[in-house]
């Protein structure tokens, strides 16, 4: 009996180190696109001219298989110590891919650098295209003219890290949609941690990423530490899904902000951050122009209003416009929301009925996508001066049907960058 339980326990040490073994590792790094002559000192950044210009909708005429028919060109900056960071992204058709290159200018050519993704997998790789000046170089860095519908960014992409040698071709055909404006808000400052993007979700990192993915705003998770600290996170507790394995298990309200600080890194190796620390990286480094705060504890709000009131401020000083909203996500953060004083004057999202909405004073209505288009309760709450926010949305169909059929002022999305495609291509 026990030489026959030892081999059983054989067995299965043996078939779970098969398993482990055999167990992919699901990662999606940014290839390195170093590129040399990019990064010559001959190579100068492209002026706000040029930048306007090379945005648009274009049609893709080679690699159309791998981005789809058309994709729209947009700009969006990243504010660092020393300079501006400006990276043109390309949110294409197909599925839910994306290009995100730098610009310069070399001679009288125009070099577009970077890497493409897509979210939907694990696919990913250098891109770069040589904009010449018969293919329309020389009417995006003259100041006078405007693009001609010739302009043809011709370049290749690669897959991995492999030298990019499969052609890609994109075709200028019309400005960016810019009419209705449409809030593009990402999930958890810019994206999952679970799609695999280039930092941790609810990360300082992400949301300096979020408005090249395509975002206009963010969404962030907001908890309390034990001692009062408000930090970003999502889940409930501590776990392998979002942190790098240490041993601590347990809600977030069981640990101080020194101890997250000291011994807690997300999946990325960043630092938890503080509510004010995300702040600050949206006011001072990003373009971005709506926060949306989505409680997630059982407790005393007053520090979260505080702070949104604090930040609001500096956005006013600073000639930002940037609005900063408390999220009211079920009862148990309605309760303590209408505990504060004067509740009813603070910027809040509710995601509950329209009789909550109308009782908090609520800015934006934000109901679930599942509930359908409810075209009457949406139009209501607009005639009443509010605006309506729809979550979450993530599958291509759904956010198109949503934006073409709906009547909403915002969508939020773990791939905001399939609701900029749909946005800016509208005609």
């Amino acid at each position: 009996m026990i030489k026959d339980l030892n081999i059983k326990v054989w067995i299965a040490l043996i078939a779970m180190c098969t398993f482990l073994s055999c167990k992919k590792n699901y990662v999606a790094p940014v290839p390195d696109t170093t590129w040399q002559i990019f990064n010559t000192s001959t190579a100068k950044k492209l002026v706000t001219n040029t930048r306007n210009k090379l945005e648009g909708i274009y049609t893709i005429t080679e690699g159309s298989e791998v981005f789809g028919v058309n994709a729209a060109l947009s700009w969006s900056y990243t504010i660092t110590e020393a300079d501006t960071l400006y990276h043109l992204s390309m949110f294409c058709e197909k599925q839910v891919v994306y290009m995100i290159c730098e610009g310069k200018r070399l001679d009288s050519s125009i070099l577009l650098n970077g890497y493409w993704r897509n979210m939907l997998n694990t696919e990913t790789g250098i891109v770069r295209f040589n904009i010449t000046s018969n293919s329309g170089a020389k009417e995006l860095l003259d100041s006078t003219t405007s693009p001609l519908q010739g302009l043809t960014l011709s370049g290749s992409f690669g897959i991995g890290e492999a030298e990019p040698t499969n052609p890609v071709s994109l075709q200028y055909q019309r400005p960016l949609y810019k009419g209705s404006p449409l809030e593009i808000i990402a999930h958890r400052g810019g994206g999952r941690t679970a799609d695999l993007l280039p930092a941790s979700e609810n990360s300082a990192e992400i949301i300096k990423l979020a408005s090249r993915f395509g975002a206009t705003g963010i969404e962030i998770d907001v908890r309390l530490t034990s001692d009062g600290v408000p930090v970003l996170y999502h889940d409930g507790t501590l776990n392998e899904r979002l942190i790098q394995k240490n041993g601590l298990i347990g809600p977030i309200e069981n640990y101080s902000y020194r101890q997250l600080t000291d011994l807690v890194r997300l999946i990325k190796g960043e630092k938890i951050p503080t509510l004010r620390q995300a702040l600050d990286v949206v006011l001072y480094q990003t373009n971005l122009k709506f926060v949306w705060l989505d409680t997630k504890y059982d407790g005393n709000m007053t520090l979260q209003r505080e702070i949104l009131e604090e930040y609001q401020q500096k956005a006013i000083a600073r000639g930002r416009d940037l609005s900063i909203n408390i999220g009211i996500p079920d009862e148990m953060v309605l309760k303590n929301f209408k505990k504060l004083n004067d509740f009813r004057s603070i910027p809040s999202i509710c995601e509950l009925s329209p009789q909550d909405v109308t009782e908090t004073n609520a800015a934006i209505w934000a109901p679930r996508w599942t509930l359908g288009l409810q075209p009457e309760e949406t139009a209501r709450m607009q005639t009443a001066g509010r605006k309506v926010f729809v979550w979450t949305l993530d599958v291509p169909e759904n956010i198109n049907k949503y934006f073409n059929e709906g009547n909403f002022n915002g969508i939020l999305s773990n791939y905001p960058s399939s609701v900029a495609y749909f946005y800016y291509a509208k005609q």
